[in-house]
């Protein structure tokens, strides 16, 4: 299997079991990306190198548009889409091996994570790996210190306030906020 498989067999949420070959596959990918990021987050770079240096670590070109303060971490990299007039705020870490899909005009705050894996929940089987991707719809907020879990959708226009703890789909044009997030309120566009 080659690497795009491999990929695709996560986004499209293939369990990878605990000390298989496709298990070692992730830890050289991540040991790739640990590479990577601390060439981006140990010293100063400028806008254009930021961006050089995530396309790198996602290995495809982001749009000019596209900014980060680092520090950035990933433990994967490789299946990470980002669209155009992103902005990722200092110390976010994307678990992205099950694919984080984020669109045009997103706000990510400072120390967000985006976490695509999770494990089984049987003992017997806890060390295998149980990806689903995160998709981020246009024009969203992510707050500072949000937490959004394996397979979420949020909608086109949303708000993850601070801190959130996101389990489940968020529609367009809301405020979601707390542990486990819910609706806050309805932004102008989504009133019913």
């Amino acid at each position: 299997m080659d690497l795009e498989h491999f990929l695709k067999d996560l986004r499209q949420g293939k369990a990878v079991k605990a000390n298989s070959d496709l298990h070692k596959w992730m830890h050289i990918l991540a040991n790739d990306a640990m590479r990577k990021t601390a060439e981006l987050n140990n010293s100063y770079h400028d806008p254009q190198e930021i961006r050089n240096l995530f396309s790198q670590i996602i290995g495809k070109p982001v749009d000019d548009s596209f900014s980060m303060f680092p520090p950035f971490y990933t433990d994967c990299g490789k299946n990470i889409y980002v669209g155009k007039n992103v902005f990722i705020n200092c110390c976010c870490h994307f678990q992205d091996q099950g694919g984080i899909y984020i669109s045009d005009d997103v706000l990510i705050g400072s120390h967000v994570v985006l976490a695509t894996i999770n494990h089984d929940l049987s003992p017997l089987n806890r060390g295998n790996n149980l990806p689903a991707p995160i998709h981020i719809g246009k024009k969203v907020w992510i707050g500072s210190h949000a937490t959004l879990l394996p397979g979420v959708t949020i909608g086109n226009h949303a708000i993850i306030a601070a801190g959130a703890v996101v389990t489940k789909n968020v529609p367009a044009n809301t405020v979601v906020g707390g542990v486990p997030a819910k609706i806050i309120k309805f932004l102008e566009e989504g009133k019913k």
